[in-house]
């Protein structure tokens, strides 16, 4: 297949190009600080680490194919790549994680006390570009996706090494972490562009299913994905000990003995030479990586089929082609 087919976020990318540097113009001049100048070395060394836009292309998108004329979009789309680094920032620290995106943490370059900082820093300039919009309605989206997502982030920390998480405990986990703000990235860009209530609810429905096979997809990558590719090491989610769906899947099904195995490594973190084969093995035993990757599959299929209500335009293709890719990196 060509770039264009495996890669749709940059079809999106290329379609929204003027959109996307006036993004990232409003990026740079929001994260400077007069006063502060660990502030902008500590944004843009994730800031400008290569990332995709994915959800800030979302809003550009969703508000594009509605029909938007105006300006306010781009900075719904700056606001949401603002809320997604300072959690990024912040779930470094918290995990205690030393690579991302292919590139050293923040917090490992600098500090914890500089990460969470200027995370909180990010949340205030988001807030600050919401309430430019003029829109109390875009406000309440976003503020109660960020709300949201803090509240995801706390139940992974009781839930993640609890080996009674259960896959409904696990959905609530991942709707707050990180489908919270892909639905809100969509509904804002239809809220903006004054489209049928119908098709605001498709755009929520779309980028909540999107979301959650993103994560999905993710944690089964942790298991069976590329390190080249993904920036992370296989096994990074077993030796932090977080209980994701494929290891859900496991336990579910694990007998006495495996059981025990799992309460050793995630529970008790007592983790020794061989676990992560051992753990690899069990996860294949029990089919929980191909039962994930239906999940993740089946989600996508959700996301495509709300988009079904959106009218005929080349982003909504796009859209469609971007829902097949998130699950074609595990295939």
């Amino acid at each position: 297949m060509d770039d264009a087919a495996t890669k749709p976020h940059d079809a999106l990318s290329a379609h929204l190009a003027g959109k996307i540097d006036a993004v990232n113009t409003l990026i740079r001049a929001r994260m400077a600080s007069r006063h502060a100048p660990r502030i902008p070395e500590v944004t843009a060394h994730l800031v400008e680490a290569g990332g995709k836009r994915l959800r800030p292309l979302l809003t550009l998108a969703t508000a594009d194919l509605c029909g938007y004329g105006g300006d306010r979009d781009v900075y719904l789309a700056a606001t949401v790549e603002f809320i997604h680094t300072a959690t990024l920032l912040h779930d470094d620290v918290v995990d205690k994680s030393a690579q991302r995106r292919g590139r050293p943490t923040a917090n490992l370059l600098y500090d914890n006390k500089s990460s969470v900082l200027v995370g909180d820093y990010l949340f205030a300039r988001a807030f600050q570009l919401m309430v430019e919009v003029g829109s109390l309605r875009v406000l309440d989206i976003l503020s109660n996706a960020s709300a949201t997502i803090a509240e995801g982030e706390v139940l992974q920390l009781t839930a993640a090494r609890d080996l009674r998480t259960d896959e409904g405990v696990y959905l609530q986990v991942v709707r707050g972490k990180t489908a919270a703000l892909f639905s809100a990235a969509t509904e804002v860009g239809g809220v903006l562009a004054e489209a049928p209530e119908d098709q605001i609810r498709a755009l929520f429905r779309y980028g909540d299913a999107l979301g959650i096979a993103f994560q999905i997809v993710d944690d089964l990558l942790d298991y069976e994905g590329d390190a080249t590719a993904t920036g992370k090491n296989i096994g990074d989610d077993f030796r932090e000990r977080k209980l994701t769906l494929p290891v859900i899947k496991a336990v579910a099904d694990a007998t006495d003995t495996e059981r025990a195995f799992w309460q050793r490594t995630i529970e008790r973190g007592d983790q020794r030479d061989g676990d992560l084969d051992h753990a690899l093995a069990l996860l294949h035993a029990h089919g929980a990586l191909d039962r994930t990757r239906a999940d993740a599959t089946a989600w996508i299929d959700t996301a495509r089929g709300a988009l079904r209500s959106m009218p005929a335009h080349p982003v909504r293709d796009m859209l469609d082609h971007l829902a097949d890719y998130v699950v074609a990196r595990i295939n």
